[in-house]
């Protein structure tokens, strides 16, 4: 499990580039404890280079941020990954360590069966262009649609097989985690929305995994860029935010309490940046790798541009008096309760209506 004395290798790192920490996620499998997300490449949130973006993943790479989070849902992100694996096997490197998914298309969920999730692995083997998947992570959308542990009992048959390597869930409760273990799937993670605006997976998740072996990874973590300079002292945005991401979070920043408590935030994560030296966003990242049952916080980009203040969370501790400077907002702002993803389920609901459902086309 975590210490926070693992460290990945220093080579490659500049003299002054704090070491990367490690942790184990499954016995004979360890991620650095920043993930690189791939939402972003999806083109969501405006037009990627794609030359550019296979390039600057040696960049994280050659930092110790050598794991990647996609999605088989992610429109060409898994051929991105592929692409850069394969000029990494050319050069006799080792690869790219990557975590998709495996989300049926809502529609589809009265008729998933063996054969689907087969052919969602399988496509996704061809677009990474490996034999053997890192870590596939399971979604359903409906839990009142049967089937959701059968389908999670196929991918546990195809980790048999040898082609998938280690398994795990996305925007699960604790029952429904609970039962999958139950079933025999040998679930490792559980990738759920966690941040400071957000803390519903320390209500019951987070107990039954340290029990049960189950860590997070953890998205939502700088709330899509609402964790920044740019953000403090600002008007309210209203229609005029850019992309989905902002959307969503501002959804979560008004579960928290509002702009005005936003602003709180903002200020007390300033001024414990100014402390240390480091940015809004490196402190909200450190407050979620330093909760329990957490094994790394997913932090998407499209370039390499932040590449900088993501490593400069290694550098940094949080203390009691940063700690006293959030409390007494965290308190006052508890933010949305339950369990982790319930208000998302709510196809009508705010958090519901924003999303897409049908985009696997398996």
């Amino acid at each position: 499990m975590t210490t926070l004395g693992e460290r990945a290798p220093r080579s490659n790192q500049p003299d002054m580039t704090p070491a990367v920490e490690t942790t184990l996620l499954a016995p004979g499998y360890r991620i650095p404890r920043i993930v690189r997300g791939g939402w972003q490449l999806a083109g969501d949130h405006g037009a990627v280079d794609r030359e550019r973006a296979v390039a600057e993943i040696g960049a994280f790479v050659a930092a110790g941020l050598n794991t990647v989070d996609g999605a088989d849902i992610y429109t060409g992100v898994e051929a991105l990954y592929g692409d850069f694996n394969a000029r990494r096997r050319a050069e006799g490197l080792a690869p790219l360590q990557v975590h998709t998914k495996c989300v049926p298309d809502f529609d589809d969920l009265a008729r998933v069966d063996a054969a689907y999730i087969r052919r969602i692995v399988e496509r996704s083997l061809q677009r990474l262009n490996v034999e053997r998947l890192d870590v596939v992570q399971f979604h359903w959308w409906d839990y009142a649609v049967p089937g959701c542990i059968d389908a999670a009992q196929t991918l546990a048959a195809l980790q048999r097989e040898g082609k998938i390597a280690h398994l795990g869930g996305t925007n699960f409760d604790t029952p429904h985690t609970l039962a999958m273990l139950d079933a025999g799937v040998p679930l490792v993670s559980m990738q759920v929305q966690y941040s400071l605006l957000d803390r519903r997976p320390a209500n019951r998740l987070v107990p039954a995994g340290l029990q049960r072996g189950v860590q997070l990874l953890c998205y939502g973590t700088l709330a899509g860029g609402f964790f920044s300079e740019r953000w403090l002292g600002a008007a309210e945005p209203g229609a005029e935010l850019s992309n989905r991401s902002l959307i969503k979070y501002k959804l979560v920043i008004d579960d928290f309490g509002g702009w005005s408590a936003f602003q709180a935030l903002l200020r007390a994560l300033k001024g414990i940046g100014d402390r240390h030296g480091v940015g809004i966003a490196t402190i909200a990242t450190r407050w979620v790798i330093d909760q329990p049952g957490v094994a790394a916080a997913i932090v998407g980009s499209r370039y390499a541009d932040h590449l900088a203040s993501t490593l400069a969370v290694f550098g940094l501790r949080l203390d009691a008096q940063d700690h006293a400077l959030l409390a007494p907002v965290l308190a006052a702002h508890p933010g949305l309760q339950g369990d982790t993803y319930t208000a998302e389920r709510d196809k009508a609901g705010r958090h519901g209506r924003i999303m897409k459902y049908n985009l696997n086309k398996a």
